[in-house]
């Protein structure tokens, strides 16, 4: 799976979340909670999500793995 389609589903799926986020001003190396202000409740959403629209799931055990953008997009593509 390419970076970019990965990239994507991770915009659709915070988009989702935090309708009113603007992307653009994301930064990657960043935690996403903090960047985004996601509760534990929209974090376990987001994640679902990803599970949903790519079909890997992500253990709560990994979730230090996935923290930023740029982490969770490794991630994703080294499991896809």
């Amino acid at each position: 799976m390419n970076p970019n389609m990965i990239r994507d589903e991770v915009w659709k799926a915070l988009k989702g979340i935090a309708p009113e986020l603007e992307i653009e001003q994301l930064r990657p190396d960043r935690s996403l909670r903090e960047e985004v202000d996601l509760d534990s409740m929209d974090w376990l959403r987001f994640i679902e999500a990803l599970n949903r629209s790519l079909g890997i799931a992500i253990p709560e055990s990994d979730y230090q793995q996935v923290d930023t953008l740029d982490k969770l997009i490794t991630y994703l593509g080294k499991k896809g």
